[in-house]
C-alpha cells in the first residue's frame, strides 16, 4: 500500500470514528437518516456539479445503476446501524460492524476479484481483525438489555459494509466514476428510497430536527468526505489493503467511546489496539 493511500485511509477513519459518535449520540430512526442523506446531497451539489462539468463526465445508464446499487446498499447499512446503536453501546456495536464487514470483503475481494495481498500484508490484515475480537469478546457486554439484539445488527451491517465495498470499488475503479459523483448520487438515492418512509413519520422527522439538527448537519458533512477519501484509494490501490486498513476507526471509535460516553475495560482495548496498529504498519509496508 502507497503511503499516499495510507494517509487517505487513516484521514478517513478520524471522520468516520467522529459521524459515528455524532450518530450514536443522536440515536435516530430511518427518518434522522433521510434528513442525513437529504443534507449531504443539497450540500454536495455545487461540488458534483462543478466535476461533472469540468471533466466532462458522461451520466449513462451504467453510471446511474451503480449509483441506484450504492444507493441502496447504503439505505440498508444505515438503517441497521443506527438500530444497532439504539440498542447497544458505541464500543459493542461499532467494532462489531467495522470489523465483520473488511474481513467478508477481504475474502471475497481474493476468491472472486482475483486480489493477492502479500504475506505481510494478509498478516496485517489478520492482527487487525485479531484486534476486532479482542474488543468485542467481552461477555458482561452481551449480557446486557438489548445488547444480544444489537450484536446481531452490527453483524448483518458488516455484511452489507462487505458487499457494498466491493460494489463502490467496481463503480470507481472499473466503471471509472469519480468518487464524488458515486456518493452523491448514493445520497440521492437514498434519500429518494427514504422519503416514503419520512413522509409517513414526517411528525418523527420533525422531531429529529428540531432536537437534533446539529448532529445531522455535521454527520451530512463527514459521511461523503470520509467515504470520499476511501473511494479514492480504492481507485488505485486493492480492496484487500483498504478494507482492513480502515479498521483502525475502530481503535478511534472506542477511545471516543471511552472517554466521552464513560465505557471503561482499557487494558483490553490497550491490546487490541497494538494489534491494529502493528496490522496497519503490516499493510503500509506489504
Amino acid at each position: 500500500m502507497t503511503g499516499s493511500a495510507l494517509t487517505l485511509i487513516l484521514v478517513a477513519a478520524v471522520i468516520h470514528a467522529t459521524w459515528n459518535l455524532l450518530n450514536k449520540q443522536a440515536s435516530g430512526h430511518a427518518t434522522f437518516t433521510w434528513l442525513v442523506a437529504v443534507l449531504s446531497a443539497v450540500l454536495y451539489a455545487p461540488a458534483t456539479i462543478t466535476v461533472i462539468e469540468v471533466w466532462r463526465m458522461k451520466i449513462d445508464f451504467v453510471t446511474v445503476g451503480m449509483m441506484a446499487g450504492s444507493a441502496a446498499l447504503h439505505t440498508a447499512y444505515f438503517v441497521l446501524l443506527n438500530q444497532g446503536y439504539r440498542l447497544g453501546d458505541l464500543s459493542l456495536v461499532y467494532p462489531l460492524a467495522r470489523g465483520t464487514g473488511p474481513l467478508l470483503s477481504s475474502l471475497a475481494a481474493i476468491l472472486f476479484l482475483g486480489e493477492r495481498p502479500s504475506a505481510i500484508a494478509l498478516g496485517g490484515a489478520l492482527l487487525i481483525i485479531g484486534g476486532v475480537v479482542i474488543l468485542t469478546t467481552n461477555l458482561s457486554q452481551l449480557r446486557q438489555s438489548g445488547a444480544q439484539d444489537a450484536v446481531l445488527y452490527a453483524v448483518v451491517t458488516g455484511l452489507f459494509i462487505a458487499v457494498y465495498t466491493l460494489w463502490d470499488k467496481q463503480a470507481v475503479s472499473h466503471f471509472a466514476i469519480a468518487p464524488l459523483v458515486l456518493d452523491w448520487g448514493a445520497n440521492v438515492g437514498r434519500a429518494l428510497l427514504l422519503a416514503p418512509f419520512a413522509i409517513k413519520y414526517s411528525d418523527q422527522a420533525v422531531i429529529e430536527w428540531r432536537e437534533h439538527k446539529y448532529e445531522a448537519i455535521a454527520i451530512a458533512i463527514l459521511i461523503p468526505l470520509s467515504y470520499i477519501l476511501v473511494l479514492t484509494a480504492m481507485r488505485f490501490t486493492p480492496v484487500s489493503y483498504v478494507a482492513p486498513a480502515r479498521e483502525i476507526s475502530i481503535l478511534i471509535g472506542t477511545a471516543m467511546g471511552t472517554r466521552l460516553l464513560a465505557e471503561g475495560d482499557a487494558r483490553r482495548r490497550l491490546v487490541a489496539a497494538g494489534a491494529m496498529v502493528l496490522g496497519v504498519v503490516a499493510l503500509a509496508i506489504g
